[in-house]
C-alpha cells in the first residue's frame, strides 16, 4: 500500500518536472530531492529515467482516455446530440493536450523515441486515440460515412495537430471552445463533400493500424510501388503523344513492376527506367515520387 502511494507520489512530481525542464534537462537527482527522497528509492520503483518517463506518459495519457470516457457517459445522461458529443470530445482534448502538450508530441527528436518500452506505450496511445476519434466521427455522423472514415480521421487529427502547435506557440488569442466549434465547422464541411462527391478513400485500416505504427515490410513496399506502377501506367495511357512513345513508357513500367517484385532488384536498370520516365515531363513528378518510394 505505501509502495502505490510512493510510486504515485514519484509519478506525479516527475509530471511536473519533465514538463517544466524536459525530458533530457530532467534528471532522476531532481525528481528525487523534489519527492523528498533519496535518488536509490526512485530506482527501485523505476530503474532509469526511460522507464519514470515512460510510466508519467502512460499516466498522462490514461487520465485522458478515463475522463473522456466519463464525459461520454455524462454526455448521454444529459441527452447531448452525437455532434455535440463530438464537440465537447474535441473541445476537452484541446484543453487536455494544452495542458500536457509535452507529453503529447512526437518525441522524435529525443532519444527516449529509441527505447523499446517507451515505443510500446506510444503505439498503444496512438492507437487508442485512433479508435476514439474513429468512434467519435462515426458516432456523429452515422454509417454513410465508414467507407472514408479513416480519411476523416486523417484530416481531423492534422487540423488538431496544426492548430494546437501554433496556440502552443501563443500566435492565436482564441479559447478552445471556440477553436473546437471552428475545427467541427470545417469537419461538416469535410464529410458533406465527401458524401456529396464520393471519392475513392485513401486511407484504410491497414494503413492506419498497422503501417503508421510499424516499420512497413517488404510485402507491403512491394505492394504499393505495384499499384503505383498502375497509376503511372493509367497516366500514360492517358498522355497526348504518339502511340509509339506511349507504347515504350508503358514498356518501361513493364520492367520496372518485374524488377521492383524482386527481393534485390538491379538498381542500374531501375535508374535507367526512372531517369526515362522523368523525361517526359508530365511523367517527372511521378517518377520523382517513385524514386521517393524506393
Amino acid at each position: 500500500m505505501m509502495e502505490d502511494v510512493k510510486k504515485q507520489q514519484i509519478l506525479h512530481v516527475a509530471m511536473g518536472v519533465f514538463k517544466e525542464k524536459g525530458y533530457t534537462s530532467s534528471s532522476m537527482q531532481e525528481i528525487a530531492e523534489a519527492c523528498g527522497m533519496a535518488k536509490g528509492s526512485i530506482y527501485k520503483i523505476f530503474p532509469s529515467k526511460e522507464d519514470l518517463f515512460t510510466a508519467v506518459f502512460e499516466l498522462c495519457h490514461q487520465g485522458m482516455f478515463e475522463k473522456a470516457s466519463q464525459l461520454d457517459s455524462a454526455g448521454k445522461r444529459e441527452g447531448l446530440t452525437p455532434k455535440e458529443q463530438l464537440l465537447r470530445k474535441i473541445e476537452f482534448q484541446l484543453q487536455y493536450m494544452l495542458e500536457n502538450y509535452f507529453f503529447m508530441v512526437e518525441f522524435k527528436e529525443l532519444p527516449i523515441k529509441d527505447n523499446e518500452t517507451f515505443q510500446a506505450a506510444w503505439k498503444k496511445k496512438r492507437a487508442t486515440l485512433l479508435t476514439w476519434h474513429k468512434n467519435g466521427f462515426l458516432e456523429a455522423y452515422g454509417a454513410e460515412i465508414s467507407p472514408y472514415i479513416w480519411d476523416v480521421v486523417a484530416i481531423f487529427r492534422g487540423l488538431l495537430k496544426e492548430y494546437l502547435f501554433y496556440v502552443m506557440q501563443k500566435g492565436l488569442s482564441l479559447t478552445m471552445s471556440d477553436l473546437a466549434h471552428f475545427l467541427i465547422e470545417r469537419m461538416n464541411a469535410v464529410v458533406a463533400d465527401m458524401l456529396d462527391t464520393k471519392p475513392k478513400a485513401i486511407l484504410n485500416e491497414t494503413n492506419i493500424y498497422f503501417n503508421s505504427l510499424n516499420p512497413i515490410s517488404l510485402q507491403t513496399q512491394q505492394l504499393t510501388i505495384h499499384e503505383f506502377l498502375q497509376v503511372i501506367s493509367l497516366k500514360i495511357s492517358e498522355l497526348q503523344k504518339p502511340a509509339n512513345l506511349r507504347q515504350e513508357l508503358q514498356e518501361v513500367v513493364h520492367i520496372l513492376q518485374k524488377e521492383l517484385a524482386l527481393e534485390t532488384p538491379n538498381k542500374t536498370l531501375v535508374n535507367v527506367c526512372l531517369s526515362y520516365l522523368e523525361a517526359v515531363s508530365e511523367l517527372k513528378p511521378l517518377a520523382r515520387q517513385l524514386t521517393y518510394m524506393l
